[in-house]
């Protein structure tokens, strides 16, 4: 780590108003400023590692909104993620661990065919009758979560039906790659065909590697930085193999991942050449907005959009996904309160911390019914399944979809 990351901290308390743990706790260790100060306490060698200080350092979403506001550009949960990684590796994966981040999720196969079970568990209606039942309580509260979290999935993995070629419409006006999201195959393959479909129509070739590897941003997550370079340096060779003009991803998670890979394999300039090719969906409609504008018909219904904090504060999109929504003839749309504050999803945090993340999550509901609003987009699959989960039992009447869905209806003509 960079000591210098640690000491251009000047404790301004700009970070605390934007802090999603801070505000629900008012607590100086539960802040950006006091992480960075306990992991450069630790640094200075005024501190040990102990389970008190793992504690407090793992409250952090990771949100990175703390980024956003700081004027010395410090990282907070960048910071605290570092940390944890270099304490994991001196102390190695755990079997469970190694299984699922080396094992598991750099090979799709293994991958879908472990998820397979869930797809059968909601086709034969057993999913129905164990809820019906109340029979979940018998398990742990993990996987009471975790099961709870399960939208209706799709008959398929779209990465074993999409083509790996999809040509433009109309003149073609040049080739991108397609990075499909582990998730968004698995879960919300209807958000990702929507994504080639419109870059289809707006006059792109698409490129979808069938052999693509998860972005590494569990690997991240668990603090397993081997596997996250691993997984770096595979899709980086795989892409850059590919004549493609930008790398397309509807994942905000991803992105995220990907735009870091040069940093990742720092002195690599194929990483960095592959970083510098990432775009986010709604970045390259936005481009075409004028092509775009020409296919959408009116969507006369109230929309409000969450801003995913991999898209707003690690990748700095905020504009493109209102312009797009802007273009939709008849379309409604009311600006979400606090809308770049987390909604507590944070990739497996709202299985490991349930209480913190049902705090920063009712925030988020909250200000979604006073918008009342019928559709809730956003861009991540994260905050997707938080917010359907959460919605549907608190808010049934307003519909949680992707960026691209919602485009996709308006050239559809449906709603």
């Amino acid at each position: 780590m960079e000591f210098v990351k640690l000491i251009n901290c000047m404790r301004c308390g700009m970070c605390l108003p934007q802090c999603p743990t801070y505000k629900e706790t008012f607590l100086e260790t539960a802040s950006p400023r006091g992480r960075v100060a306990l992991v450069r306490k630790f640094e200075e060698g005024e501190l040990e590692v102990s389970e008190k200080l793992l504690e407090y350092l793992s409250l952090c979403l990771d949100c990175q909104a703390c980024a956003s506001a700081c004027p010395c550009g410090v990282n907070a949960g960048e910071l605290v993620a570092e940390f944890r990684c270099e304490r994991k590796s001196e102390q190695g994966l755990g079997t469970m661990e190694s299984l699922v981040l080396r094992k598991l999720l750099p090979h799709p196969d293994r991958l879908e065919a472990a998820t397979a079970p869930l797809r059968l568990y909601q086709a034969s209606g057993l999913q129905k009758t164990v809820r019906a039942l109340g029979l979940l309580k018998m398990f742990p509260s993990s996987l009471q979560r975790m099961e709870g979290l399960l939208p209706a999935l799709p008959k398929a993995p779209l990465r074993q039906t999409i083509e790996e070629v999809t040509p433009a419409r109309g003149t073609e006006k040049g080739t991108v790659g397609f990075f499909l999201g582990c998730v968004m195959s698995l879960i919300f393959s209807e958000a990702s065909l929507a994504t080639v479909a419109l870059l289809s129509a707006v006059g792109y070739r698409v490129i979808t590697p069938k052999t693509q590897k998860c972005c590494g941003a569990p690997n991240m997550l668990g603090h397993d930085m081997d596997g996250l370079k691993d997984a770096a340096r595979f899709n980086t060779d795989l892409f850059n193999s590919f004549e493609v003009d930008t790398v397309v991803t509807d994942c905000g998670g991803c992105g995220a991942e990907l735009k870091k890979y040069g940093h990742h394999l720092a002195g690599d300039p194929e990483a960095e050449r592959f970083s510098s090719k990432i775009r986010d969906i709604s970045q390259i409609l936005a481009a075409e907005s004028e092509t775009l504008q020409t296919m959408l018909k009116p969507l006369p219904v109230a929309v409000t959009y969450h801003d995913a904090c991999h898209i707003a504060h690690c990748q700095g999109i905020r504009s493109e996904p209102r312009q797009l929504l802007g273009l939709i003839p008849q379309l409604d749309y009311r600006e979400l309160p606090e809308a770049d504050a987390c909604c507590g999803s944070a990739g497996t945090y709202n299985i490991e911390k349930p209480e913190m993340s049902d705090r920063v999550l009712s925030r988020k509901v909250e200000n979604i019914r006073k918008t009342g609003a019928q559709y809730l987009v956003t861009g991540n699959p994260g905050c997707l399944l938080q917010l359907k989960k959460a919605l549907s039992e608190q808010l049934p009447e307003v519909k949680v979809i992707h960026l691209t869905e919602l485009l996709q209806m308006s050239v559809d003509g449906r709603y």
